[in-house]
């Protein structure tokens, strides 16, 4: 049986390959033009994105937008902030039901 007629294994796996990244380094293009227009969120941007995520309705869309154009400091701070009063809300929750079951 002659082989040498035959298209190599790892050619096929380097043609393979190099669609893949040319494919790919056109979508990080078409990415990087996208996040340049982009303007950042404002405050209210940050806040609805951060509730939308802490309740995981968030869409891939919004997702993505919010991961190129925002400050991740903004959506960390926002974040903590969220939780904290999150927290201390359902603290408060407990509290007065505990104290109202015993009167």
């Amino acid at each position: 049986m002659n082989t040498s007629n035959r298209p190599s294994d790892n050619n096929l796996s380097v043609n393979a390959t190099t669609s893949v990244n040319n494919s790919g380094n056109e979508s990080e293009h078409e990415s990087t033009h996208k996040s340049a227009t982009q303007t950042p969120p404002g405050v209210l941007g940050v806040f609805q994105s951060v509730l939308a995520a802490m309740f995981g309705v968030q869409s891939e869309e919004k997702r993505k937008q919010d991961f190129e154009s925002g400050s991740a400091g903004n959506y960390i701070f926002v974040g903590i902030v969220m939780v904290v009063i999150f927290v201390v809300t359902l603290i408060y929750i407990v509290d007065v039901i505990l104290e109202q079951s015993t009167k």
